[in-house]
């Protein structure tokens, strides 16, 4: 038997220099755009091999993990009819389907329905298959729909023609939907269209297909040219995020520009698109809001004077003049409003408190009432709801131990109506399991919350179980606990699944995200340190069993804590891990590089250089014992490049002093969501489960 021998990288020195200081990248020939570098595929081929070989043992436990995963999954399973406009929509999937198949009708029992769109036929001769965004036009005769093909998240848009849903349809176009498909085709875009009001006039944004940002909206006829098309809005800033939407009257069109501090947004009159954009109100740095309009009435949820927003209104004539809004709820310290829906005698606000989200109905006459929760730890969030003039709302609710559930609620009385909940197929009993949400004192005297979850027949708190503990921590993005049927394969073996809110997030409020941003990063990695410590101490596990898992921006806490506090893990997983920061953010050619500054700071000032160089990933590895690692990526992955875990796996076997296991793996066909199809992905779920319970 030979023994697997892991691929070690050549080392080419290549100097970068900035503020007086030096570093050394023996790493950087790893970059190729054109991802063709013969070179550069070999080794990722090498590296896909070595950990084949190594995870080898695990085969057995990996393909019994993959089909619990599959077990578990409702082959066949539809969504619960929407109404929007004249139709209602669902989706279906069944058997080994790994798409969905889009359908509208008459009426919610399925009356004339009518296949909109099968994506197992588009996807069939491609590897990797990613449907973006769906429209169809305000007299719903054309179906507009994007496809991303390599998980870089360029679109191209395709149209095609409904038939009237009352009329008979050819069969093959069951079975071949190009038969309808029009001759317009919009290539290297966001993927999203927005129809004006005449049916025949929309817009959409285009990538930079180097930087991948989308900076320019312009004006589509069907039945012409993409390349007769008309720039109508071209933003230079390149730190702004853009998209497009509509108002929830559909009167106006709006451009919304984000980026992590500041909003700008423009607008145009859905009936008039051969009008230009306006400015809605002047952009002021460190503004952030949100707008809609329902009737006469804007409705704006800002953060101007109000850290944890508020929401304001205005008319037509006093939208333009943020001094001229009138107030509707006020800003509260403890409580961050997250959302408002709008309906034609109701508003919802969606609130969080404490870190638990709640629901507050608004009527027209001033009366309000909230919709709030029991489980200690949950999800829930506003559902589809594209018909203002509805006395119902739907909400979408889910627990460690509770899963999905739709419900209807009546905004008159609050009664809710359960629609459908998740099905989970074999023995799972809710009542089998139990959650807990605790508070973790930090080294700065914070509480950081904590959401756990455990098979109760199995948990001891005596430092005997095996724990997961996941993080992210970044952008605000709240990382709530929700139901998820793939961790009951780890909680059935003992394991406990711990969620660590860390600051980034806005859990307990955007002053949360603020502290853990920029030059105040570093409280991200402490917090995840703490509460690891924590869960030592009380007994919920022990350092030989404690393991760590996180994505993205989460795979930058992983590469943080393991050069930190390593002595605390015993594996880790970090998936498409942005951890070549201080490389990355000096690189303006790098996509998304420009929209991060307001997150990390822009390293060519120096008090940002040196913040961000003190916790970079891979500028801090460092001779010393490592835990088990397992590491991987998308090839094509347009957010967080592959060279990055690339180069730090390589960095990584250069110093690390222990022999525990090192693999890295790129799925060569994926971007940075990972496989596409939902049997297809449970292979990197089981693969990682089986890495971390191999080892417990």
């Amino acid at each position: 038997m030979t023994l697997a021998i892991a691929p070690i990288a050549k080392k080419i020195p290549h100097q970068l220099n900035q503020h007086n200081h030096q570093r050394i990248d023996n790493y950087y020939w790893m970059r190729d755009d054109s991802r063709q570098n013969k070179e550069i595929l070999a080794h990722l081929d090498a590296e896909n091999a070595y950990c084949d070989a190594i995870l080898a043992p695990n085969t057995a436990l990996q393909d019994t993990l993959f089909n619990e995963l599959k077990a578990r999954i409702c082959k066949d399973d539809n969504t619960v009819p929407v109404k929007d406009g004249d139709f209602w929509y669902h989706s279906e999937i069944s058997g080994d389907e790994e798409h969905s198949s889009y359908y509208r009708a008459l009426d919610n029992q399925g009356k004339g329905k009518q296949l909109l769109l099968d994506v197992n036929v588009l996807a069939a001769k491609h590897e990797h298959f990613e449907l973006g965004d769906m429209s169809i036009s305000p007299n719903d005769e054309v179906l507009s729909y994007s496809t991303d093909l390599d998980g870089r998240r360029i679109y191209t848009i395709f149209f095609k023609a409904l038939y009237p849903v009352d009329s008979p349809q050819p069969e093959e176009l069951e079975k071949d939907p190009s038969t309808t498909l029009l001759s317009d085709v919009l290539i290297n875009t966001e993927g999203q269209v927005v129809w004006s009001s005449d049916n025949k006039t929309l817009f959409y944004i285009k990538k930079d297909p180097q930087t991948l940002l989308g900076t320019q909206v312009y004006r589509h006829t069907m039945g012409t040219s993409q390349a007769d098309d008309e720039l109508v809005y071209e933003e230079d800033d390149h730190s702004y995020y853009m998209s497009l939407s509509k108002s929830r009257d559909e009167s106006l069109i709006f451009i919304n520009l984000e980026s992590t501090e500041t909003t700008d947004t423009w607008f145009l009159d859905a009936a008039k698109p051969f009008d230009e954009f306006d400015q809605l109100v002047d952009c002021i740095d460190e503004h952030e809001y949100s707008v809609d309009k329902l009737g006469d009435t804007f409705y704006i949820v800002t953060n101007f004077e109000a850290t944890n927003f508020k929401v304001m209104t205005a008319t037509s004539d006093t939208i333009f003049d943020s001094a001229q809004w009138q107030p509707l709820i006020p800003h509260r310290d403890d409580v961050l409003i997250e959302d408002l829906e709008l309906f034609n005698e109701y508003f919802i606000v969606a609130e969080r408190e404490l870190g638990q989200i709640r629901f507050v109905i608004h009527t027209e006459s001033g009366d309000s009432y909230p919709i709030t929760f029991n489980d200690p730890c949950y999800y829930a969030c506003l559902g589809d709801n594209p018909e203002p003039d509805s006395s119902c709302a739907r909400i979408y609710y889910s627990s460690l131990t509770t899963p999905g559930s739709l419900f209807e609620i009546d905004l008159e009385s609050t009664d809710s109506t359960l629609l459908k909940e998740q099905k989970v197929l074999g023995d799972f009993n809710r009542d089998d399991y139990d959650s807990q949400r605790i508070f973790v004192t930090s080294r700065d005297n914070q509480q950081i919350p904590v959401s756990l979850v455990y098979k109760k027949s199995l948990f001891k708190q005596d430092g005997s179980n095996p724990l997961l503990q996941y993080g992210y921590g970044a952008y605000g993005i709240t990382i709530d606990p929700n139901f998820s049927s793939h961790t009951l394969s780890l909680l059935d073996r003992g394991f406990v699944y711990a969620i660590s809110h860390v600051r980034g997030s806005e859990m307990l409020g955007r002053q949360w995200y603020e502290q853990g941003k920029k030059s105040f990063k570093q409280n991200s990695f402490n917090d995840f340190i703490d509460v690891s410590k924590y869960l030592i101490a009380n007994k919920y596990t022990h350092p030989n069993k404690l393991f760590a898992s996180g994505g993205s921006a989460g795979g930058l806490l992983m590469g943080a804590i393991i050069n930190q506090a390593p002595e605390l893990y015993r594996g880790v997983g970090a998936h498409v891990p942005f951890v070549d920061v201080l490389t990355t953010m000096l690189d303006e050619t790098i996509p998304l590089t420009t929209n991060e500054y307001d997150e990390w700071g822009n390293p060519n000032e120096v008090d940002a250089y040196n913040t961000i160089q003190g916790y970079s990933p891979i500028d801090n590895v460092a001779v010393q014992a490592y835990p088990n690692l397992l590491v991987t990526t998308g090839l094509h992955d347009s957010q967080v490049q592959y060279f990055e875990p690339m180069k730090w796996v390589a960095k990584l076997r250069e110093f690390k002093s222990n022999d525990n296991i090192l693999v890295f793996k790129t799925d060569m066909d994926s971007g940075h969501a990972g496989a596409s199809g939902r049997f297809k992905s449970l292979e990197e779920k089981a693969l990682e489960m089986a890495f971390f319970i191999s080892l417990a």
